[in-house]
C-alpha cells in the first residue's frame, strides 16, 4: 500500500483509536464484498481500507509510519539504525559529503536523509552489525489474517482453524466471546521466522462479522425487528424472543404502535464481563390476504382514530 492511510480512513493524523475504528468499520460496511458482490471496485477500496486500518491500528505500525513514512513498514526495516543515520547525517547539512567509498548527497531538505546510490539497510549493516557479510539478527515479520465469523461466533466465542501462508498446518484459534468486525488476536510466535537466529513474527487474526438476516449488532447492543400481529399489537401479547442466553418471554404493552421499541436489559452482547442490551423494534404486519370480516371489523374501528393527518402540512 502506497496511499496515506489517513487519507484512505479519512481521519486526521492527530486522530484517536475510538476514531479511526468507528471510521474503518463505517467504510468496511460499505465497501464488504458480501454486500456490494461482483463490484471489483469496492472489492479494491474494501482492500485499501482494511490495509490502511491494519498500519494505523497498530500502535508500533502507526508510529513507525508517523516517523518514516511507508519506507518504516517496509521488511527488515531498523528504526534504531535509520535514527542513527539520520543523526549521524544531521552534521553535514543539505550539502552532502564525500564517504570513503565514493561520492553520495545526504538530502536533509524533506525533514529524514535521503541517500542516492546507496541502500540505507546496507549502510548499516557494516556500520552498526559488525561488518559486511555477517547476519544480522531480526525478528519475522507478523502475519495479518481476516476471518469472517457469524453473530452467534461472535456472541459465544468459537474455536477456529487458520490456514497461514508458509505454513504446512493450520493454526487452531480461539475466537474470544465478543468479538467484532476489526477485532484483533495476537497469536505469538506463528508469524514469519526471524532471521539470523531472530524470533519469528506474531499471526494476528482481525475479524470480520458477516451481516445477520435479523439481528443487527451495535456495540454491545442488539437489535430485533420482530413481526407481530394487529391483534396482538392493539390488545397486548406475551410472545418468545431469541435472545444469545436462549429464548425469553417479552410482554407486548396493549395499544403498541408500528415500530415501538421494547428493551430487554442484559440480553445482548457479552464481552469481558460486560453485557449490552436487546432492543426489540415491532413490525406490524396485515395480513397478506383480502378478508371480507375483517375489512368490516376495520371499517367499523374507523371511529376510533383520531383525525390522524390533521396537523400534516408543509
Amino acid at each position: 500500500m502506497t496511499q496515506d492511510p489517513y487519507s484512505v480512513l479519512g481521519v486526521d493524523r492527530g486522530a484517536t483509536d475510538e476514531q479511526i475504528r468507528t471510521a474503518y468499520r463505517k467504510l468496511a460496511r460499505e465497501l464488504h464484498p458480501d454486500v456490494n458482490p461482483n463490484d471489483v471496485a469496492a472489492e479494491e477500496r474494501f482492500k485499501e481500507v482494511s490495509s490502511a486500518y491494519d498500519i494505523l491500528s497498530d500502535k508500533k505500525k502507526r508510529d513507525l509510519f508517523d516517523e518514516f513514512g511507508h519506507d518504516g513498514l517496509k521488511s527488515g526495516f531498523d528504526a534504531g539504525q535509520a535514527r542513527n543515520y539520520q543523526q549521524w547525517a544531521q552534521g553535514f547539512g543539505t550539502q552532502g559529503f564525500r564517504g570513503p567509498g565514493g561520492g553520495f548527497r545526504v538530502d536533509m531538505s524533506g525533514g529524514g536523509a535521503n541517500v542516492e546510490g546507496f541502500d540505507l539497510g546496507d549502510i548499516f549493516g557494516d556500520i552498526f552489525a559488525g561488518g559486511a557479510g555477517q547476519a544480522r539478527m531480526r525478528r519475522g515479520q507478523d502475519v495479518l489474517v481476516k476471518v469472517q465469523i457469524d453473530l452467534g461466533q461472535a456472541l459465544n466465542g468459537a474455536d477456529i482453524q487458520v490456514a497461514v501462508s508458509g505454513r504446512a498446518t493450520p493454526v487452531r484459534v480461539r475466537i474470544p466471546q465478543g468479538a467484532d468486525t476489526g477485532s484483533r488476536l495476537r497469536v505469538e510466535g506463528q508469524g514469519q521466522p526471524g532471521a539470523g537466529g531472530g524470533p519469528p513474527g506474531d499471526l494476528v487474526i482481525e475479524t470480520v462479522l458477516t451481516p445477520h438476516p435479523f439481528f443487527r449488532r451495535n456495540g454491545l447492543d442488539l437489535h430485533l425487528s420482530l413481526p407481530v400481529t394487529l391483534a396482538e399489537a392493539y390488545r397486548g401479547a406475551t410472545v418468545e424472543v431469541p435472545t444469545p442466553s436462549g429464548n425469553v418471554k417479552l410482554r407486548i404493552p396493549p395499544g403498541s404502535q408500528n415500530r415501538n421499541k421494547l428493551r430487554l436489559k442484559g440480553k445482548g452482547v457479552t464481552k469481558s464481563g460486560r453485557q449490552g442490551d436487546l432492543f426489540v423494534i415491532l413490525e406490524l404486519r396485515l395480513p397478506e390476504t383480502q378478508d371480507p370480516k375483517l375489512i368490516e371489523s376495520l371499517e367499523a374501528a374507523e371511529g376510533l382514530y383520531p383525525d390522524l393527518r390533521r396537523d400534516i402540512r408543509l
